[in-house]
């Protein structure tokens, strides 16, 4: 394995499960000091066993906290500079997937909710990590966005808007921050199996929710979930100085779904 993370530090939030916790596995074996940001304590617990379990001796610092409220965030932000003295990779990711209802039908609350975690979370995150690469002169931004965020996805108002709105973001963060050597991008995950898609399988046929996942993929040129892993191998690569002249711009990684409709 390559340590193209050697001596650098990876901020993820959503560190507690899925493709947070694939990509702080991923980024550890290569070598990176890691700072985890989530809800869950016992999550963030989770990941750093599976992490010393890949990179065994990996200093992780782990943060609860609400992305979605400003003074968390200035709290995990301070904390990973005070632990480690910089970020060189942000991996802006943790969101829900709210509840999933035609527009008429779908709550103002819930909207206000999916938004507030999926799109003020990433709004804030930006606000405070960019000046600290902003300063350091260098660093790498991945934000999650969604083919959701790319295309229509049918009884998902909250999600597909802030989705959409995280794409914004990252193009204009990338215009922004370029000049300062720091590159934005979002990745653009379809069906990746996780517990949050899990979930919305979940409320589709809570009793087959595995049947209402073959019907899901089965419209994905691939005909299949994707894996965490490959995820956080992306996230990897585009955390890393390899990938220092893409940004301001979206990578899908969904087998070909966007390209079905």
């Amino acid at each position: 394995m390559e340590d193209r993370f050697s001596g650098k530090v990876v901020l993820i939030t959503g560190g507690g499960s899925g493709l947070g916790r694939s990509a702080a596995v991923r980024v550890a074996a290569e070598g990176a000091r890691l700072a985890l940001v989530d809800v869950s304590e016992q999550g963030l617990a989770d990941t750093a066993a599976a992490v010393e379990k890949a990179a065994p001796g990996t200093e992780v610092l782990r943060i609860t906290a609400d992305v979605s409220s400003e003074p968390d965030t200035r709290r995990y932000v301070s904390a990973t500079v005070e632990a480690y003295g910089r970020i060189d990779g942000f991996f802006n990711n943790a969101g829900i997937e709210g509840k999933q209802n035609l527009t008429e039908d779908f709550g103002s609350d819930e909207f206000d909710r999916v938004v507030s975690i999926n799109l003020r979370g990433v709004f804030l995150g930006l606000k405070y990590v960019l000046p600290v690469m902003k300063g350091q002169g260098s660093g790498s931004v991945v934000n999650t966005a969604s083919v959701g965020g790319i295309r229509g996805v049918g009884n998902q108002s909250g999600y597909a808007a802030a989705k959409h709105g995280v794409v914004g973001l990252t193009r204009n963060s990338g215009v922004e921050y370029g000049q300062f050597g720091v590159s934005v991008k979002a990745i653009a995950p379809g069906a990746i199996m996780t517990p949050m898609v899990e979930a919305s399988l979940k409320q589709i046929d809570a009793d087959n929710w595995e049947k209402a996942g073959e019907a899901f993929v089965s419209v994905n040129p691939m005909k299949r979930f994707g894996r965490p892993e490959e995820v956080g191998n992306l996230v990897a690569f585009l955390l890393s100085e390899e990938s220092g002249f893409i940004n301001a711009t979206v990578i899908p990684i969904d087998g070909g779904q966007s390209e079905q409709y």
